[in-house]
């Protein structure tokens, strides 16, 4: 048995690395776990990546022979075959993969967005972007909002123990201040990013890619690399209406 994974550092690609290392944390035995680092210069495009992922994403993995792509499926994926209370079973699952789904339609798109307008995209006037940055700022903070509410009710996202949502959650959440995103008014919220972060098997998830030192903030270097990178990916020319 085998389990390759391929990803970056992003968000998205480290709930797959925090899921892995939390899996271990809570004792499950898993097959050999080869990690492959994806540029995201443009081997995201290559046929071989293509022939994983047609949609040209991070993350992907391959278990047995089986390609699992998208980051929430491929944590739902990863938490029924090796059951822990990352994902309860039973009717309790119902408490977590609503969360789950939530991180995928709302606090993906509306933080990338807001981070795309707010540190990537360079084609674009800041007349043009002053709409997009209101709008995908503001229901960003809404969704902080909602996090709030549900810390106030428990511990964690979905209930009084650490699940699948905490870490797709978590790892968009935790680089509120690269997106300008103010979270600073919720304690609750606040606190949650910090005691997650605290766990040992996330600090190893969010340790891929990056030098140990660079964990929790990039270096002057890193960040001018991400924007350069990100910059590329933004771009309208770099868009394409075709694979």
């Amino acid at each position: 048995m085998s389990l390759d994974v391929y990803t970056a550092a992003t968000p998205n690609g480290w709930k797959v690395t925090v899921m892995i290392e939390e899996l271990r944390e809570a004792g499950v035995a898993l097959p050999d776990v080869r990690t492959h680092a994806v540029s995201l210069g443009g081997e995201q495009f290559s046929e071989a990546f293509m022939a994983i992922n047609p949609n040209q994403k991070i993350p992907a993995i391959v278990h047995d022979g089986r390609a699992i792509i998208e980051s929430c499926a491929i944590l739902q994926y990863l938490g029924e075959m090796f059951p822990s209370s990352l994902l309860p079973a039973g009717e309790q699952r119902w408490d977590v993969l609503p969360w789950l789904y939530w991180q995928a339609a709302n606090v993906g798109p509306v933080f990338g967005n807001k981070l795309s307008y707010t540190r990537y995209i360079n084609d674009a006037t800041d007349e043009q972007k002053a709409h997009p940055l209101e709008r995908f700022g503001k229901e960003a903070l809404r969704l902080v909002s909602v996090l709030d509410h549900q810390l106030g009710k428990h511990a964690f996202l979905a209930g009084d123990a650490f699940t699948v949502a905490d870490i797709a959650t978590w790892c968009w959440i935790r680089s509120y201040k690269w997106s300008k995103v103010d979270i600073t008014t919720k304690p609750r919220v606040v606190d949650w990013v910090h005691r997650v972060r605290a766990r040992p098997g996330v600090e190893r998830g969010i340790a891929f890619g990056v030098p140990k030192d660079e964990i929790d903030k990039f270096s002057k270097e890193r960040r001018e690399q991400y924007q350069r990178n990100g910059g590329g990916i933004a771009s309208n020319s770099a868009l394409k209406a075709d694979l």
